[in-house]
């Protein structure tokens, strides 16, 4: 006999792991220290399994000048599957046939979601509704009618959880199909005032998060979570946003995604209306009704393609021509200032179509004009 923890002295080869040890593994690799998305899927590229790249991943942290790197305890893992299955989620990794096909093609896609009510729900087709939390009635009320509308038409509503337009458009969408995106633990009701809504959404709906259960939202994980909201759907429609909303980073990053971007139009004077003003300004589909939004995703036959489809094509190709412009000036432009004339010639581009960019950037503060007509970007 051999003891126990020794090796076997049988000459077969040990056995591969279960596929729930796998995904142990995994997701424990993805839960340890300074692991991003990128360097999971890299890790496991390189080492085969996940088993393999744990054992690695303290040398790999030392190459890189991380000294003494401990990996995610095995017990916080443990404690994370009992957490979730205590509060009734569903643990679903990337290898799943839960695992919603829209999110697949993403390079950041999440390797794992934590999800709680109905799962069928991230099988059907899906649009994605964002917009100020400190919505204007008619804000609210738009929100609902389209949700409404659209479930009616046979969507199911994507959002946030947030107040303001979220909520609303959950609200409408609550018998019809709604999935709300969290920024923190599936398991944490954030905002606070929305925990009935949190509560039917997972009786009616589906909440999912990428975050570990129990886990409190911070800042940084909103703008994270944006780009599931975005890429669960075949588009994006902002009914209200300031020039600097988080909405508008969920509008960018459908763009990114090769995803539709709709908005409603607003009153110039009014500081919520501004980023969907701006959205469409740059091309994006104006919405007056859900019927905007359903015949702008309609499949376009080419023997019976209308013009409106057509200028509908040629806008959304307009906005991510714009959306790539807006990230090349961001990735030319350093703390040490340039002249504008410089910037555009660099770009090969003209004046007509770089200066309203910059003025974007200018009022988004991420770039900052200096004497003589110079840039920079605000680091």
């Amino acid at each position: 006999m051999t003891e126990q923890g020794s090796n076997p002295s049988s000459t077969h080869p040990p056995l591969p792991p279960t596929s729930e040890d796998d995904r142990f593994y995994r997701l424990r690799l993805l839960r340890s220290r300074r692991v991003g998305i990128s360097t999971y899927k890299r890790l496991l590229i390189e080492h085969g399994t996940a088993k393999n790249a744990l054992a690695a991943l303290p040398e790999v942290a030392r190459a890189a000048g991380v000294q003494s790197y401990t990996i995610c305890p095995e017990r916080a893992i443990h404690a994370e599957l009992n957490n979730g299955r205590m509060a009734g989620a569903v643990l679903i990794d990337d290898t799943s046939r839960l695992y919603p096909a829209q999110l697949r093609d993403l390079t950041d896609a999440p390797p794992f979601l934590w999800a709680l009510g109905d799962l069928s729900l991230l099988q059907r087709p899906a649009i994605s509704m964002v917009g100020a939390r400190n919505a204007s009635s008619l804000g609210t009320r738009m929100a609902k009618s389209l949700a409404t509308e659209l479930g009616q038409a046979g969507y199911v509503i994507v959002s946030g959880l947030a107040r303001g337009v979220d909520a609303a458009a959950h609200i409408a969408a609550l018998n019809t199909g709604t999935i709300a995106v969290q920024a923190g633990g599936v398991d944490i009701m954030y905002p606070a005032e929305n925990t009935e809504l949190a509560t039917n959404i997972a009786a009616q709906g589906l909440r999912i998060s990428e975050m570990p259960m129990g886990l409190q939202p911070m800042a940084r994980h909103f703008p994270k979570r944006n780009r599931i909201i975005s890429g669960l759907s075949q588009a994006t429609v902002v009914v209200e946003a300031a020039a600097k909303s988080g909405s508008l980073i969920t509008a960018r990053d459908a763009l990114d995604q090769g995803r539709d971007v709709l908005a409603v139009p607003g009153h110039p004077f009014d500081a919520r209306a501004a980023g969907g003003n701006m959205l469409i300004r740059d091309g994006a589909v104006l919405v007056r009704y859900a019927s905007d939004i359903i015949e702008t995703l309609a499949p376009i036959v080419p023997a019976q393609t209308t013009l409106p489809l057509q200028e509908s094509t040629t806008k959304q190709r307009a906005l991510k021509e714009t959306s790539k412009l807006h990230m090349k000036i961001l990735s030319r432009l350093g703390p040490s200032p340039i002249a504008e004339d410089q910037l555009i010639r660099d770009l090969n581009s003209t004046p007509a179509k770089v200066t309203p960019i910059l003025l974007d950037l200018e009022l988004d503060g991420q770039i900052s004009r200096h004497a003589g007509g110079l840039l920079a970007r605000v680091i």
